[in-house]
């Protein structure tokens, strides 16, 4: 019992916890509403558990042999997500949402793929829930990774829908985007600085 309190812990501490995936799905939330960021969360989600999957049913070995895939990893993440960054600072607060701004589940999906904060957890996670020979410990910690990573996330989307009630103008909301825009490109750029420190 105490093992299955510790995955939902690990779990929901590395969802919750802001990152650039929940800063763009409160973005996303804020603008165009919990429908339809749904479609972000489920390849943020998905996104996350195969990856998951990937390290822990065996890239863990590779990443033990060469540990510097990391750091490029870091450095092409970054990337990504200073170009997420840009989508939601230029994004146009407008009451007529065309579909193709919308944050897609692609997007969500390779966000998680280039999220180092996503590989941190993940190679974390295989280490701490992971037995020699067995793989039932780790597929019951995916099991419930996922579990708990959708809900995380949905939740972040109902924020964002919430702080509508506060961004009742274009303005207002265009200030957001802005903001949530800002950070998620202020955080690559730290990623990036820590790479080459």
């Amino acid at each position: 019992m105490s093992l299955l309190i510790a995955m939902i812990s690990f779990s929901l501490a590395m969802s919750i916890s802001p990152g650039p995936v929940n800063m763009v799905i409160v973005s996303s939330g804020a603008s165009y509403g919990v429908r339809k960021t749904f479609s972000f969360v489920s390849g943020a989600t998905i996104g996350f558990t195969l990856l998951l999957l990937f390290i822990g049913l065996g890239f863990y070995k590779v990443i033990d042999l060469y540990p510097s895939i990391l750091k490029y990893l870091a450095v092409a993440g970054s990337l990504f997500i200073i170009y997420m960054g840009y989508l939601l600072a230029s994004s146009k607060p407008e009451l007529d949402i065309k579909k193709e701004k919308l944050p897609t589940f692609i997007q969500g999906f390779l966000l998680q793929w280039l999220n180092p904060k996503a590989w941190i957890a993940c190679v974390a996670g295989v280490s701490l829930f992971s037995v020699p020979n067995d793989n039932g410990v780790f597929l019951t910690f995916s099991f419930i990774y996922f579990v708990v990573c959708y809900l995380a996330l949905f939740s972040w989307s109902v924020l964002g829908n919430k702080v509508t009630i506060f961004l009742n103008s274009e303005f207002r909301l265009k200030v957001f985007n802005l903001l949530m825009g800002g950070l998620l490109i202020v955080t690559a750029c730290f990623l990036l600085y820590s790479q080459f420190i």
